[in-house]
């Protein structure tokens, strides 16, 4: 860990750039007392890929359009009809 002042950090900053690469903290003082570290990047993620519309086209086949609706036989069990007229009053 190199501790170096503001007048020698401009000087040498290239110098001090490639140390910080190289995985060195680098301490900048002003006036004697530390006041930023110069140290490397973390490398960013690579960004998620675009997502591009149309992509599943034609490759999923919609089996039975009408699954949500009830089945006839099932209706048969209940009580109440649509053809025929509620007692609520």
């Amino acid at each position: 860990m190199a501790i170096v002042n503001v007048h020698e950090a401009k000087t040498n900053l290239s110098r001090l750039i490639e140390q910080a690469l190289q995985g060195e903290e680098v301490i900048i003082a002003r006036n004697g007392v530390p006041a930023v570290k110069l140290v490397q990047v973390e490398p960013a993620r690579p960004a998620k890929p675009k997502r591009q519309p149309g992509l599943w086209a034609d490759q999923i086949e919609e089996i039975d359009p009408d699954w949500w609706k009830p089945e006839n036989d099932l209706t048969d069990h209940f009580e109440v009809y649509a053809d025929e007229p509620s007692d609520s009053s």
